[in-house]
């Protein structure tokens, strides 16, 4: 039989400089280190070709291209086409002009539901639109399990919900939801989805059709690129959205209706390395396969997630074994995770972890992640927060290693 291909880390480490530094990046959660080809991307292009892009003259069409060629990339991240991606500063600013721009679909005693569990990216500016009185109905995690519950969403759904925004994945919780059997309920309600995916999406495959989800946000900035949001649409109700820009945009050009003051060039031309990043380590894996197809995506996030699994159960097999330790999440027996660990330490203030772990090199964090909502519902306010720790694919096991023999010695 022919082994099962593994993820080669020591490969994949040597496309991140940072990682040269010797410390143990665990915040991944917060923003991935970013590798060779999308810090060369950048810099070709503010070296070369900083210019308005799309004229006649040469530096001006290579630049369009490189833009155009970084947008292909996000798209492709989740199975998209190029015209169904907006690309802007974040996806808090991405959520905030979605919001303005669905209000001419969503009417006065209209029901949207959110969650307490949702980072406040994909949460505040929906509840702002209570002003406009829309009814907000709150979706709120299981007392027991940590998590968002079918049964729970399905008694909150009528004929009145028009939308309901949550998360694919929690940047606390770190459980994955039934984003594709959440969306067929809310469908046969007669309601829209607007998923935040920024936490899963450097973990696992993404594909939008298959989710059959109609309006979908990511950030490069957590999937080992720069620092930008991008909204997913689908088609048609992209063209149903109120402009938000300059008043003489076409009717179809929805990256710039949907994105004020415009995109930025260089990070959008910089982020074609990702791409170039995932076809480097399909081809290191699996020599003589065809490049630059989308079933590549799938076997290179196959290989990150299968790893990952590796390192992910031993954290949580030393987290659950100590009676200190309170882990987000862990009465959810049987649910996949990603690589994400919250965890609170009986009798003390979250914030001195990392500090501990700071003397011996390890990057990690304690706060509300911008999760204010969820850290209430899950009671840690008090200690300031969850202490968390995330995992990335370029993580190694003697990276793992030395956060269990420190958190060990700490706790």
């Amino acid at each position: 039989m022919i082994p099962e291909t593994t993820l080669d880390v020591e490969f994949c480490r040597r496309h991140f400089p940072a990682l040269d530094s010797g410390w143990v990046f665990l915040e991944n959660a917060g923003g991935t280190l970013v590798p060779t080809q999308v810090i060369e991307r950048l810099n070709q292009f503010t070296s070369q070709y900083q210019v308005q892009p799309g004229e006649g003259y040469q530096a001006s069409q290579a630049g369009a291209q490189r833009i155009a060629g970084g947008k292909a990339v996000l798209a492709q991240l989740i199975n998209a086409g190029d015209d169904e991606i907006v690309v802007g500063p974040s996806t808090t600013s991405n959520v905030y002009v979605l919001s303005h721009a669905l209000q001419p679909l969503i009417q006065s005693g209209d029901e949207i539901i959110v969650t307490n569990q949702d980072h406040e990216a994909n949460n505040g500016a929906w509840r702002a639109l209570e002003a406009s009185g829309i009814i907000v109905r709150e979706w709120r995690m299981n007392a027991d399990t940590d998590d968002l519950e079918i049964g729970d969403l399905e008694a909150l759904l009528s004929e009145r919900t028009k939308l309901v925004c949550f998360t694919h994945c929690s940047n606390i919780v770190g459980l994955i939801h039934d984003v594709k059997a959440i969306t067929r309920k809310v469908h046969d309600a007669g309601g829209l989805v607007c998923v935040d995916g920024v936490a899963l999406i450097p973990h696992r495959r993404v594909d939008v059709k298959d989710l059959d989800v109609d309006f979908y946000l990511y950030s490069p900035y957590k999937v080992y690129g720069p620092h930008m949001g991008v909204l997913y649409g689908k088609r048609d109700l992209l063209a149903l959205l109120a402009n938000q820009n300059h008043y003489f945009l076409a009717g179809d050009d929805f990256q710039r209706r949907l994105c004020p003051g415009g995109y930025n060039y260089e990070l959008t031309a910089a982020a074609g390395g990702i791409g170039e990043y995932f076809d480097a380590v399909h081809a290191h894996h699996f020599p003589g396969a065809n490049i630059g197809t989308p079933e590549r995506l799938k076997q290179v996030f196959d290989l990150f997630a299968a790893h990952e699994r590796g390192l992910s159960e031993r954290i949580e097999t030393f987290l659950r074994s100590k009676p200190a330790i309170r882990l987000a999440g862990q009465g959810a027996g049987g649910r996949e995770r990603v690589g994400v660990f919250s965890f609170l330490v009986n009798g003390c203030d979250s914030g001195e972890i990392p500090e501990k772990l700071r003397a011996g090199k390890i990057g990690l964090y304690a706060d509300d992640f911008y999760a204010a909502r969820c850290i209430d519902a899950l009671g840690a306010r008090a200690q300031h927060g969850f202490v968390r720790a995330s995992l990335a694919h370029y993580n190694s096991d003697d990276d793992i290693g030395r956060l269990i023999e420190q958190l060990d010695s700490i706790i």
